[in-house]
């Protein structure tokens, strides 16, 4: 068995040929695909995240609105940019919507990707100390949300409180027992992979890894997510760890699919610069017939090493047609592979 849930990017646009016009469409269309999968048998629903973007930007609200709304599913991110977050604030959000889904709450975080505005954090009001990087400073608020997350109190109490207080320290509220369990590193290299496991964090893994060893994207993923169990098993964790890998994979069943994915023109990985400093690879994409998807992706070697699978979906082109393409995998491609 494999986990198989969709992550959607949440993009909204004027253009004629979008069937998300609005942030609220993005929001509301957001909470009905969760709700259509769930009841298609998928496993979960994740949302990226992107500041200064007409995208999705605050999980929480989103998060918590589905959890009311499902009763089985996951509910999560790939990723939270934690350069922009308080994460004392971050924890309490997440607390909550934790709670209000029952205890479904995969939270997705990591450094974050390049974004819309130069230096966006900033305008947050978080600077990274002198001499530390954005990406210390993402780390930092990580190792401060983590360690909150346990539970324990740190706060001294007001001695002359509006409320009277537990005895001992205090902790932000509302905690959710299980959560800390329940949080993932977006790593995009090797060594990142292996910092995440040290930490203690499930590993999500995308179509993109910023390292190129002059391999196949999918056998570079699979040693990325090797060297993440080996180093859990080295730091001695308790429980067994996830690993989740992100594909666009299309069925082609119908006349729709074939209009619009039927080109094969992503059947390849790329190479190239995300930035001036930072070269990249990035995976291909899946789209054909059925029986021509379960040959191919027998074949990626990081899907198989991985216990979930999301399916990155168009979101644009609507609720309807986004549950028929997940649907289409769930029942024509799934079985086959043996993850369903």
């Amino acid at each position: 068995m494999k986990k198989i849930g969709f992550l959607s990017f949440g993009h909204w646009s004027a253009s004629p040929y979008s069937q998300v016009r609005s942030a609220s469409d993005a929001l509301i269309q957001s909470i009905e695909l969760a709700e259509a999968v769930e009841d298609l048998g998928a496993d979960g629903a994740y949302f990226r995240v992107h500041h200064f973007a007409q995208q999705l930007a605050s999980p929480f609200p989103l998060l918590a609105a589905i959890g009311a709304r499902t009763k089985r599913i996951e509910i999560g991110t790939a990723v939270i940019d934690m350069r922009y977050e308080n994460p004392l604030y971050m924890l309490e959000d997440a607390g909550a919507a934790d709670l209000i889904a029952g205890g479904r709450l995969q939270l997705g975080i990591s450094r974050g990707s390049p974004e819309q505005v130069i230096d966006g954090f900033r305008y947050f009001g978080y600077v990274p100390a002198e001499g530390k990087t954005d990406a210390d400073m993402a780390r930092q608020h990580t190792e401060v949300f983590l360690q909150a997350l346990e539970g324990a109190g740190f706060a001294q109490p007001n001695p002359s409180p509006m409320f009277p207080n537990p005895p001992g320290l205090l902790r932000p509220e509302p905690h959710s027992p299980g959560l800390r369990d329940r949080i993932w590193w977006g790593a995009g290299s090797r060594p990142t992979a292996e910092w995440a496991a040290k930490q203690g964090m499930n590993m999500q893994s995308s179509t993109l890894m910023t390292e190129d060893a002059g391999v196949p994207f999918h056998e570079l993923q699979a040693e990325q997510i090797r060297l993440f169990r080996e180093a859990w098993a080295a730091a001695g964790h308790r429980r067994e760890p996830r690993v989740s890998v992100s594909r666009s994979i299309f069925a082609l069943v119908d006349d729709q699919d074939r209009a619009y994915f039927g080109r094969g023109n992503q059947a390849t990985d790329k190479v190239g610069y995300i930035d001036a400093q930072t070269k990249a690879i990035f995976g291909r994409s899946y789209a054909a017939e059925p029986d021509v998807l379960v040959k191919e992706l027998a074949g990626d070697t990081a899907i198989q090493a991985a216990d979930t699978l999301l399916l990155t979906v168009p979101n644009q082109l609507g609720v309807e047609y986004n549950a028929h393409a997940i649907e289409s995998i769930l029942k024509f491609v799934a079985p086959e592979l043996g993850w369903r």
